[in-house]
C-alpha cells in the first residue's frame, strides 16, 4: 500500500496534479490526521488555545481541547481560564481579538473583535486587530523552543499539563529577556552618567586653572 501511494504521488507530481485527501483516525485520547495532501506526513495532535496580551506578548492563558472541537466553541472556556489566571493581579479581560474562526461567538463582559465586523470598527479597534498577528510568533516559539509540537505524556491530562508547562517555560524566557534588557539599559545609563560627570569635572578644573 505504501509503495503504491508513493508511485501515485510521483506520477501526480510529474503531470502537475495536486492530490488532496484527508486521513483521520480517532482514538480514546489521540487523533491522527495528515492534513489536506495525500503525501503529507502523519501527525498526532490535540487542539490548543493560547491567549496572549496584546501589548507585551505575555501568555495569559493556555489550555488543551481534546476531541478537536470547533474554534468558536472554545472561546468561552479559554476566556474563563484567562479570567481565573488574571484575577490575582486585579486584571479583567475586556477585549478579545480573534480570527474569523470565532465569528458569531459572544461572551458576557468581553468585547469580541475580528475582521468580520469591519463596518462597525473604529480606527483604534483596527489597530488592535492588526496586533492579532502577534500571536503567530508566540505559537512558533512554543512549538520550536518550548517543544509544544511533541508531547510525551499520555492521556488528556498529560496533554493539558504539557501545554501549561510549555506556556510557563515561554513566560520564563520572556521574563529573562526583559531582565536582560533592563540590566543592559541600567548599565548604559550608568556609563552615560559617569561620562557626563567626568566631562563636567574636567571643565570645572579647566575653569579653576
Amino acid at each position: 500500500m505504501e509503495v503504491a501511494r508513493k508511485k501515485l504521488v510521483r506520477l501526480a507530481k510529474r503531470h502537475g496534479i495536486a492530490l488532496r485527501q484527508t486521513y483521520a483516525r480517532q482514538g480514546p485520547a489521540l487523533s491522527r490526521k495528515a492534513g489536506r495532501y495525500a503525501h503529507a506526513q502523519d501527525e498526532f495532535g490535540v487542539k490548543v488555545g493560547i491567549a496572549v496580551s496584546a501589548c507585551k506578548g505575555l501568555i495569559v492563558g493556555a489550555r488543551s481541547f481534546p476531541g478537536n472541537p470547533y474554534d468558536g466553541d472554545t472561546l468561552a472556556e479559554q476566556l474563563e481560564q484567562t479570567r481565573g489566571l488574571l484575577q490575582d493581579v486585579n486584571v479583567i479581560p475586556q477585549v478579545a481579538i480573534v480570527d474569523l474562526g470565532y465569528r458569531g461567538r459572544e461572551v458576557d463582559g468581553v468585547q469580541i473583535l475580528h475582521r468580520g465586523k469591519a463596518k462597525t470598527l473604529t480606527r483604534r479597534q483596527w489597530g488592535w486587530i492588526n496586533r492579532r498577528q502577534a500571536v503567530e510568533p508566540v505559537i512558533g516559539h512554543l512549538k520550536q523552543d518550548c517543544r509544544l509540537n511533541r508531547c510525551y505524556l499520555t492521556g488528556a491530562q498529560g496533554d493539558a499539563l504539557h501545554v501549561l508547562g510549555c506556556a510557563a517555560g515561554y513566560n520564563l524566557r520572556w521574563l529573562l529577556r526583559w531582565i536582560a534588557f533592563l540590566r543592559a539599559w541600567l548599565q548604559a545609563m550608568r556609563a552615560r552618567s559617569s561620562t557626563s560627570s567626568s566631562a563636567v569635572w574636567q571643565r570645572t578644573m579647566a575653569f579653576g586653572a
